[in-house]
């Protein structure tokens, strides 16, 4: 791992520290806290050892210089926006929730709230892609003849991008349980491409996207406009 990846992968850990650090002081305060376990230290470390074999399981660094910026921030940060406007306009416009009495749990006050869903993002993001997908293909790359990677690699990008959509289906209409399939399907599995052409970081970026217009700026409204 060059030296440029190792420092952004130790910013990661700060901002995980100082989440875990921040959460309970927070929730001393405000209701409905979410605060950050200690696990997602030991997954960080889990993703800093697989960070190591980015190259060998055919994925970019996590700042490769063969990568443009546009590629690793720009873009995937407005493909997440693009995502956080649609659940925007389907969860909050058009099957208008209800009115705000508090911040629910999906919304965290601000700004422990930047600390709390760049955290998640980076929980999810290595559990669903970083560990999964490096591993599976290293372990194709010692086990199977090359031309069956780029099988692999989709079969396995589809079945990664199936995890969260299913296991946060929701209860309602078909047609909110179908948006939040395709929708989140679309999401996860766009991020596996991003992950394949501009690293891991490029991922995480999107995920950030997506959570700062729909957890964080809609926490922002909630908590300073509505409440």
């Amino acid at each position: 791992m060059d030296k440029k990846s190792y420092y952004a992968y130790i910013i990661i850990l700060a901002i995980l520290v100082t989440a875990y650090i921040l959460g309970p002081l927070v929730a001393g305060n405000h209701e409905n806290i979410r605060l950050i376990d200690w696990d997602l230290l030991l997954l960080w470390l889990l993703g800093f050892f697989a960070l190591f074999f980015q190259k060998q399981a055919g994925f970019p660094q996590l700042m490769d210089q063969a990568t443009a910026p546009l590629n690793r921030f720009g873009i995937p940060l407005i493909i997440g926006m693009c995502f956080g406007i649609a659940d925007i306009l389907v969860f909050e416009i058009i099957l208008k929730h209800p009115p705000y009495k508090v911040l629910p749990p999906f919304l965290q006050p601000f700004p422990y709230s930047i600390l709390l869903y760049t955290s998640g993002a980076v929980y999810v993001e290595i559990l669903h892609r970083l560990l999964p997908l490096t591993i599976v293909m290293l372990l194709s790359k010692w086990l199977l003849p090359a031309k069956y990677q780029h099988w692999i690699f989709w079969i396995f990008a589809i079945f990664t991008s199936l995890w969260e959509p299913l296991e946060q289906m929701p209860s309602g209409s078909w047609g909110l349980i179908v948006y939040s399939l395709v929708s989140g399907f679309a999401f996860n599995f766009l991020q596996a491409v991003y992950f394949k052409k501009a690293g891991w970081l490029a991922a995480l970026i999107i995920r950030l996207g997506h959570y700062l217009l729909w957890h964080i700026l809609l926490g922002v409204y909630v908590e300073y406009f509505v409440l």
